[in-house]
């Protein structure tokens, strides 16, 4: 099993409408072939300036591969991701 976590901040207002479309359009990520317990989250801890988390679980190696190919993947940060997050960092991790 991999997990693959990601927070980021967005380059929106916070509460605004362009914020609540890319939670929202983020959505599809869940549906994609492989993708086992989508979850979004918004960030509590005030020791961090990430506001916002995706995380989600693949079967294995193969699963997390296709997830990253696949092209509604691609599409999203292509044509959301890549303009509206302002900075993020994401972690891939499995059990030891």
């Amino acid at each position: 099993m991999i997990r693959h976590t990601v927070v980021f901040t967005l380059r929106h207002a916070e509460g605004s409408l362009k914020e609540k479309s890319f939670l929202r359009d983020a959505q599809v990520l869940g549906d994609i072939p492989g993708v086992s317990g989508f979850e979004q989250f918004r960030q509590v801890n005030p020791r961090t300036d990430y506001r916002f988390g995706f995380s989600m679980e693949f079967a294995d190696r193969a699963a997390y591969e296709g997830y990253n190919a696949h092209p509604r993947h691609l599409s999203f940060v292509r044509e959301r991701w890549a303009h509206e997050v302002e900075r993020f960092m994401e972690i891939d991790t499995e059990p030891v």
